[in-house]
């Protein structure tokens, strides 16, 4: 079995896809770093100081000013102008800069949408491209099972998700670390907000330093990246071409980022995977698409589309006849 996943991390080493995958990490966060520096320059410029408290009055102001306009967004306002509020009440800066906390806000603005993206370019043809380069029927005369075959592609899977996770905090803390400095990873986080129906609930409030809370959120990425990546598989093995595959999961994907925003009234939506992407949603206490929805609740439903689709996957490439 390890040489058979040994073999599997070679091909998918050969592609040099981790190697591009750096490179729009790299060029992602370039772009990112430019923009946050010249975010703080304007408020700078707008409200004459670089007082943390002053900045965060400020945005409550904006956000209160916004309401009326707000529309759909209105209710998400709302908790954003609470939370701000309970750090000024309790003198802790959401934003201390530093790596740390550029880090933080990258994670949780990348979980979602653009890490599923990086991951679905490694899974979506892991098999599908054996099967139209006809590499696969080699593959199948060697002694060993079609079960230990897949699942050792499964496991060359996972590893290679964990190595785009690692790829991406490295690369995150190399580049924030000379842009913003290395300071603030004892800093104070508050979590554990929770909302429902436009409401803050502040009662499983913790305080918890930043490198914890950023230890949760990979964690969270990590499992995000986990469960795409094994619906990925499965479109890699029910489709021969790999294009197909991508764009299907392309496709589920953006719906999924569209539909977090106007599912609030389509109470049997909360058991597509795609809404329940937004993991990080929760740990910042922002409203979930669907009220009633938790993180227990989300993390389940994932963990019951990533069983199914291992079974689909398996089922398949143990019955289907390879041509």
């Amino acid at each position: 079995m390890i040489n058979l996943v040994q073999n599997e991390m070679t091909k998918l080493m050969g592609k040099r896809r981790f190697m591009i995958i750096a490179i729009i990490i790299i060029v992602l966060l370039s772009m990112f770093t430019y923009a946050q520096s010249k975010e703080a320059e304007s408020i700078l410029e707008r409200i004459g100081t670089t007082d943390w408290r002053t900045e965060l009055q400020q945005q409550i102001v904006d956000m209160q000013n916004r309401l009326s306009s707000a529309g759909q967004w209105r209710e998400q306002f709302q908790i954003q102008i609470k939370q701000s509020q309970y750090y000024l009440d309790n003198n802790i800066n959401p934003a201390q800069p530093g790596a740390p906390t550029f880090i933080r806000g990258f994670v949780q603005n990348s979980a979602e949408l653009f890490l599923p993206l990086l991951v679905m370019i490694i899974a979506v043809d892991i098999v599908s491209s054996e099967r139209s380069m006809g590499t696969i029927k080699l593959l199948l005369t060697r002694p060993v099972s079609r079960f230990k075959i897949l699942l050792s592609k499964y496991i060359a899977l996972i590893l290679s998700v964990s190595i785009v996770i690692f790829l991406f905090g490295s690369l995150s803390y190399l580049v924030s670390a000379v842009m913003f400095g290395n300071q603030g990873w004892s800093a104070p986080v508050l979590t554990g907000f929770s909302s429902q129906g436009g409401e803050l609930d502040i009662s499983g409030v913790r305080l918890v330093s930043q490198w914890q809370y950023i230890i949760q959120q990979f964690g969270l990425a990590w499992f995000i990246s986990v469960v795409v990546g094994t619906l990925s598989f499965m479109l890699s093995i029910l489709m021969r071409s790999s294009a197909a595959g991508m764009g299907t999961m392309l496709a589920c994907l953006i719906s999924g980022a569209i539909l977090s925003n106007m599912v609030s009234s389509w109470e049997s939506a909360k058991y597509l995977f795609m809404v329940n992407l937004g993991l990080m949603d929760y740990v910042s206490g922002s409203a979930p698409p669907i009220d009633g929805m938790t993180l227990g609740f989300s993390l389940s439903v994932l963990a019951v589309w990533m069983l199914g689709s291992l079974i689909v996957s398996f089922t398949v490439f143990m019955r289907k006849d390879i041509y």
